[in-house]
């Protein structure tokens, strides 16, 4: 069983999301970043695991579901924050953001039987997740985020380390609203395609 780990910030206004506007207001692009960490929250409650851990910025609002310990990230980059996520970790772990509301308990249920590392690209040159069957923070560490090569030098950390890797399928992460339309299409069931729905029937976006 393998823990699992979201990395995520409080959707509020102003502080997520912020590539959603125009042509969403600052406070309709933190409500969609809020119904995006609900099904994801939901989806991670759904799957087998050891222990289910909230890495936050912030404060856990009503939509946190139960059954998951919450820690404050540390400071620094984003490469030291993921780091810090799975040096809390003693066994197998999987980590996801809050940015891929469509993803299921089959993508998130790994077995690292044959391999060492689970790779989840993104459609941006990022990544949505990544596992690692024995923990080491170092293997993040100093890795360029949030740039169309992060999953790229990622990937090639994990096979320099001598590790064997898995590929998970490739996904979308919300962050523009095209973005957005396209993850609403794919899980058109959860909260985050009822709000996009919603949100663009009223403006006419």
């Amino acid at each position: 069983m393998t823990t699992l780990l979201v990395i995520a910030k409080e959707p509020r206004t102003g502080r997520v999301k912020t590539r959603l506007t125009p042509p969403f207001t600052p406070r309709e692009a933190a409500l969609l970043a809020e119904a995006a960490l609900a099904d994801t929250l939901s989806t991670v409650a759904a799957t087998p695991a050891t222990r289910r851990v909230l890495v936050l910025d912030g404060q856990p609002g009503p939509w946190l579901p139960p059954g998951f310990d919450v820690v404050p990230q540390c400071a620094g980059g984003l490469d030291e924050r993921l780091a810090a996520a799975f040096a809390g970790c003693t066994g197998p772990a999987l980590l996801i953001g809050m940015d891929t509301p469509q993803v299921t308990a089959e993508l998130l249920t790994v077995d690292f039987a044959d391999c060492d590392a689970c790779f989840g690209p993104a459609v941006d040159g990022g990544f949505w997740a990544l596992g690692l069957a024995e923990p080491d923070p170092g293997l993040l560490r100093g890795v360029p985020m949030s740039t169309a090569v992060t999953g790229a030098v990622q990937r090639e950390r994990l096979v320099t380390a001598g590790l064997r890797v898995r590929d998970l399928p490739r996904l979308r992460d919300v962050d523009t609203a095209a973005d957005a339309g396209a993850v609403a299409a794919v899980a058109p069931h959860g909260r985050f395609a009822a709000l996009f729905a919603r949100l663009t029937a009223v403006s006419g976006r």
